[in-house]
């Protein structure tokens, strides 16, 4: 009995140091994102970034706004499907407003403390009568996210490999090519991990059990991960579209070589939502272009206003989604 209670008490330690961790997590990765894009405002000079700011054709820029939020209406489109081959079930009305709640919420939270965390919680409000609706709604968030980075993760290396060879060079090229080659690995030994789910961690045992159907039957997976690729290359022309505000004479196919690639080392998660690691990856890939580092700087500064405002749009996901008690 006293192990017992010594372990439970230890687990509800763990539980309530949780959220510090997270929270000690999200200040240091905005630390380094808000170090790092500082440096490189600072060594490329900001009164020249600041004129080339000033430049954007405002129809351009707006242009990639809308096509931005398009794309969250598909991820909100994404999450519905992952979420149906975990159980849960819902009208694409709520997704949608559950999703741009959630992208509210990144603006001032991201990532598992702010948004993901937000779309749990409504999800798993508006399912009460599933089984397990929480740890459900939990695996359609992770595996929403996971089903996103595995597509680009395929684009990227797509991208270096068939436009990459004598333009990146082999410390960018290698290690996309290498993570694109382990992702499909891993997708296609999904259900080799479905067999061994009790020996993994307590901590996502659940998750997993809920998962265990697709993860048997990965191939259910790819409608999601066919609209992902499709989200990828309208988040390369929401960039393309702004280097045209911009006055910027780039080809579209170096788009696709440089922003999914910037894109899969932004996803590196050592700063917050890639700030200071994209502005860097656009100043060495688009150089190559003959881009200058101050337009390369600007044209990623632009790309993140854009999501920015992008964002706000969120709030018509709180507007849809009432407070006080289950979508309807």
């Amino acid at each position: 009995m006293e192990n017992k209670g010594a372990a439970a008490a230890e687990t509800k330690a763990a539980r309530a140091d949780s959220p510090r961790r997270a929270l000690g997590g999200f200040v240091l990765r905005a630390a380094i994102g808000l170090s790092l894009a500082g440096f490189l405002l600072w060594r490329y000079g900001r009164g020249s970034i600041g004129r080339a700011l000033h430049d954007e054709d405002p129809r351009y820029f707006f242009a990639a706004v809308l096509l931005y939020v398009a794309g969250q209406v598909m991820s909100a489109y994404r999450w519905q499907i992952v979420a149906r081959l975990v159980g849960v079930g819902g009208r694409f009305r709520e997704y949608f407003a559950f999703y741009f709640v959630g992208m509210f919420t990144n603006l001032f939270v991201p990532g598992l403390i702010g948004g993901d965390a937000a779309r749990v919680f409504y999800l798993a409000r508006d399912n009460r009568e599933v089984s397990h609706g929480l740890a459900r709604a939990a695996a359609s968030v992770v595996g929403d996210r996971l089903i996103g980075l595995i597509a680009l993760f395929w684009l990227a290396a797509m991208s270096a490999g068939i436009l990459g060879h004598g333009i990146l060079p082999r410390a960018v090229m290698l290690p996309t090519l290498a993570i694109g080659a382990l992702s499909i690995a891993g997708y296609l030994a999904l259900p080799l991990i479905g067999r061994v789910i009790e020996r993994l961690p307590a901590r996502i045992r659940e998750l997993a059990r809920v998962m265990e159907p697709s993860l048997r039957r990965p191939f259910t997976m790819m409608p999601a991960l066919v609209l992902s690729l499709v989200l990828q290359v309208s988040l390369v022309l929401c960039q393309y579209l702004i280097a045209l505000g911009l006055r910027l004479q780039i080809p579209l196919s170096m788009f696709f070589l440089c922003v999914p690639v910037s894109n899969f080392f932004a996803s590196i998660p050592i700063t917050l939502n890639g700030l200071g690691l994209r502005e860097g990856s656009y100043v060495f890939l688009f150089k190559m272009a003959g881009v200058t580092s101050q337009e390369a700087i600007t044209l990623s500064l632009l790309y993140f206003a854009a999501t920015t405002i992008g964002g706000l749009s969120g709030v018509l996901g709180l507007l849809m989604a009432r407070l006080g008690g289950p979508y309807k």
